[in-house]
């Protein structure tokens, strides 16, 4: 059931995203829509009506609506429904009406973006639906389309799961390659923690139970395990202890969620919450609903 709100998430303001529209709709359209431009409708107002062709879940209205009032900033688009909704198929999600040729022009740019994040959206709602009753938190990785991260993890939060860190910014991942680097866990947890900030946590990926002990010994805050089984998780879990956040992530299907979160581990992260999401089907209608006056021709 959809409801009139504009969405319930915060509204994404970054002026990055209005970059990538601006870029999106360059490669659309280049030096001119050739098509519309040839038609003769200058001045004409029409209407068009976005529809789900699938049942899905909804993410990325506002997006859309930028779309749209980036070649008409008089248009007018009223959501039927908002970011989040799950909504059937044949679904009205959103009206609007402006120039003719704005609403042409934008119309398969509006929808890539649309199709896109709310493909992620409903891709992840069906992993989280086997967490219900789990208190591991599922998140997001850095395999997101490049560009779109900041939207792509915003349809992850969308569809209700959760953000790992949005990039090599704001968190500190110890990887392989790392540690490789380092000539260790400990020579590498050592010399970062010498120049982070003292709320900044370090997180540790680990390979096998020697390198948990070796990432517990060096005061790692959270411990990754990759591509562990089941067993594996489990012992680890044990040698852990509460010392440290555990995070299970490598390979994950939906179908694993249940028998990894029975572990007891807090974080899966799963990075086919983005790569692995494919375009929904969502279609706009448009209208003629209003042609330019007749142009008079003055009397000699």
């Amino acid at each position: 059931m959809c409801r009139n709100s504009q969405s319930g998430f915060p509204m994404l303001n970054s002026s990055s995203i209005d970059a990538l529209i601006d870029l999106a709709l360059e490669e659309d359209i280049g030096h001119g829509d050739i098509t519309t431009e040839f038609l003769d409708i200058s001045g004409h107002t029409g209407q068009g009506i976005i529809r789900a062709r699938q049942k899905l879940v909804l993410a990325g209205l506002d997006i859309a609506r930028r779309v749209f009032c980036r070649l008409d900033h008089d248009v007018s688009f009223e959501s039927a429904c908002r970011d989040g909704d799950t909504v059937l198929k044949d679904t009205v999600v959103a009206k609007l009406s402006g120039d003719m040729a704005a609403l042409l022009t934008a119309e398969r740019t509006a929808l890539n973006f649309l199709q896109r994040l709310s493909g992620v959206a409903t891709h992840v709602r069906h992993f989280t639906k086997t967490l219900t009753e789990s208190k591991a938190r599922l998140v997001d990785t850095r395999k997101t389309t490049p560009g779109w991260r900041v939207l792509e993890k915003y349809a992850v939060r969308v569809g209700g799961a959760h953000n790992h860190r949005m990039g090599l910014y704001d968190g500190v991942l110890i990887k392989d390659n790392h540690i490789a680097a380092a000539k260790g866990i400990d020579s590498a947890v050592r010399s970062i923690r010498a120049h982070v900030h003292h709320l900044v946590r370090i997180e540790v990926e680990t390979e096998s139970l020697s390198q948990v002990k070796e990432a517990l010994a060096a005061g790692a805050d959270v411990i990754m395990l990759d591509n562990m089984s089941i067993d594996e998780i489990k012992e680890a879990i044990f040698l852990i202890n509460g010392r440290a956040v555990v995070e299970v992530s490598g390979g994950v299907s939906a179908g694993d969620l249940d028998r990894i979160a029975a572990t007891g581990v807090d974080i899966i992260s799963v990075g086919a919450l983005t790569h692995g999401a494919t375009f929904v089907d969502v279609s706009m209608d448009i209208f003629l609903t209003q042609a330019a006056p007749p142009s008079r021709t003055p009397r000699a």
